[in-house]
């Protein structure tokens, strides 16, 4: 095995061409707006990726798709990460249609064989809310919903054929509301998109802020969650919790990749030290690795949720550890003869800004290792 030789064999199974049309663009090409890549990932047939065959997807599993993601990382940070949003969407899709009567099958299908790609309004850019509480607000009508509501950042918002958002809904089974996710297309009326994200890095990922202002929504594009916001997560909840922080902790393990390869293909720098950096991020990457082989059918729950964050949040500090070094031993003029370095090493630590924080979390983590139950804050 050679190095990233797993993660490009498992990108060319799946999404065939990708790798190579990602190696073909300028690396500060795909870091722009207006990145190449997330088109490239949708005509290779990214959008499917975790779709099951018989919905016209590829049916991909988690170790498979970290190490896609891995792969896609190394080429471009920005395309990793904005995928990661979409598949975060898709995940959530796959595993309600498994145990429900209703339409998830039809959009899965349509998603995987026309290409489209979903944004994903979800909590997570809210400061000091849980990323499970209802994101935007809903008044239902009979035929729908009309939502109105603000997502920023909301990564990509440019490309976006469909935006998720969670709402609260009145229940059906008795008095009181329930959560439910609304798939808005994108062009919907009252449907906007606005500049937000002004950091250079992962400008590509098209995190801009989306606005969705009074916009009718069909009942047949709105999904409903058992369990009601705030109390103990279903196995929708888990399944997209776990398989967000597998995702996207392989994305940033990819950009920190691209780094240590171009390291070990420098013969100026001592073998020892390549070495290092190699023993780092593979032991990092079978942490995250070992979490994805136990995402099986029935096996999604709070021990598996716990141990996914114990592997993201590892693999966070190996990141922040090798990063570094490898700028070191890359030297001075190659910083300086190129952005890419620096700029790679800016982006890596951004895994840090992804929830759940580490300290938010460190609470209910070390209560549910000490016999208690798991929550999300």
């Amino acid at each position: 095995m050679r190095f990233l030789e797993n993660e490009r064999l498992t990108l060319a199974k799946f999404l065939p061409g990708l790798d190579e049309l990602l190696a073909g663009f300028p690396p500060d090409e795909l870091e722009r707006p207006g990145n190449p890549g997330i088109a490239a990932f949708k005509r290779c047939g990214g959008p499917g990726l975790l779709v099951p065959p018989e919905h016209g997807g590829a049916g991909a599993g988690a170790l498979d798709a970290i190490r896609v993601q891995r792969a896609i990382g190394a080429r471009s940070p920005s395309t990793a990460v904005a995928t990661t949003m979409h598949h975060f969407s898709m995940a959530s899709l796959v595993v309600l249609s498994r145990d429900s009567q209703g339409f998830e099958w039809m959009l899965m299908e349509g998603i995987a064989r026309e290409g489209k790609l979903l944004a994903s309004g979800f909590a997570e850019g809210r400061p000091g809310s849980s990323i499970l509480a209802p994101t935007m607000s809903a008044e239902s009508t009979d035929d729908g919903l009309r939502i109105s509501g603000v997502k920023r950042p909301c990564s990509l918002a440019r490309s976006m054929d469909l935006l998720t958002a969670s709402v609260l809904v009145p229940r059906r089974d008795g008095p009181g509301e329930q959560l439910a996710i609304a798939l808005v297309p994108s062009e919907s009326d009252g449907l906007t998109v606005s500049p937000f994200w002004s950091s250079f890095a992962l400008a590509g990922a098209e995190s801009e802020q989306v606005t969705v202002d009074d916009v009718f929504v069909p009942e047949e594009l709105v999904i409903r969650v058992d369990a009601p916001p705030g109390q103990t997560m279903d196995a929708l909840q888990i399944a997209g919790f776990v398989w967000f922080e597998l995702l996207i902790t392989a994305s940033y393990l990819g950009a920190a990749s691209g780094l240590v390869e171009r390291a070990l293909h420098n013969a100026r720098i001592p073998p020892g030290e390549r070495a290092r950096l190699l023993i780092e991020i593979e032991a990092a990457a079978g942490a995250l690795e070992n979490v994805a082989r136990q995402v099986v059918d029935g096996a999604l729950d709070q021990e598996l949720l716990a141990a996914c964050l114990i592997a993201r949040y590892a693999v966070q500090d190996a990141i922040a550890r090798l990063t570094p070094r490898a700028v070191e031993l890359l030297g001075g003029l190659n910083f300086m003869s190129s952005d890419e370095i620096g700029y790679r090493a800016a982006c890596v630590h951004a895994l840090a800004l992804h929830p759940p924080s580490r300290g938010r979390m460190a609470e209910p983590l070390t209560d549910f290792l000490a016999g208690g139950a798991l929550t999300i804050v």
